[in-house]
């Protein structure tokens, strides 16, 4: 029999949580002065994507084959070079993403569409999980028109779906700028894995997409490579 956890205490549980996202961060801003974390590399396609905490969909795309480099850092919003405290206010209009650097031969832009549904609840245009604010507010940021094609289809396709309950919101918008964030940012996944283990878990956010997928919860990445098709 599964072990029913109290009301108060699940709530505690997720109170604590934001409050470890925001204090571990602030607690550890020491360098914002280095902004080169994307790679020199021509050949390298990329993409933006915003699904909340942007360390968890750093570590997810950083999981994804053909993936180069994916940098965290801020996008949609009015304010130009944004901190993250400014951010995380609310009040520069920016939300949490990640910039993605991919090799398009080894994975196709329809491939990370569809990891980005494992990483993040498209159904909630006020914040995801645990955080909540616009500035946690998932989008697609597309490039150029091709991009913008690709993202409606795929975000019809799951709406089409019916997997979820709610309907699908994410929006679709283009990408003005991107401002990297500050360093002690960037790889946090891997800097600081007990602090970020401890954080993901009380989100709720893996919870829910195993809920969601279930055995379908590891995408088959193979099927969106280029050579696939």
């Amino acid at each position: 029999m599964k072990r029913r956890i109290p009301g108060f205490a699940l709530a505690l549980s997720l109170i604590l949580a934001g409050m470890a996202y925001t204090s571990i961060a602030i607690a550890d801003n020491h360098d914002s002065s280095d902004t080169g974390f994307a790679p020199d590399d021509p050949g390298l396609a990329v993409a933006t994507f915003a699904g909340g905490c942007f360390w968890c969909v750093e570590a997810g795309y950083e999981k994804v084959p053909g993936v180069v480099e994916a940098v965290s850092g801020y996008a949609g919003g009015s304010v130009e070079n944004p901190t993250y405290e400014q951010v995380s206010s609310g009040s520069t209009g920016h939300t949490e993403a990640v910039q993605v650097y991919y090799d398009p031969d080894e994975m196709t832009y329809e491939g990370l569409l569809q990891g980005l549904w494992r990483m993040m609840d498209p159904t909630d245009a006020n914040g995801q999980f645990v955080d909540r604010g616009k500035q946690y507010r998932p989008a697609i940021f597309y490039h150029n028109d091709e991009q913008k094609r690709l993202a409606e289809a795929a975000r019809q396709e799951l709406e089409a779906s019916g997997i979820y309950d709610k309907p699908v919101v994410i929006e679709i918008v283009p990408l003005d700028t991107f401002y990297p964030a500050e360093q002690y940012h960037q790889d946090y996944y891997k800097k600081n894995p007990l602090r970020y283990k401890f954080y993901t878990f009380n989100s709720g956010r893996y919870q829910f997409i195993e809920k969601v997928y279930g055995e379908d919860y590891e995408l088959d990445f193979s099927k969106f490579r280029p050579a696939a098709r």
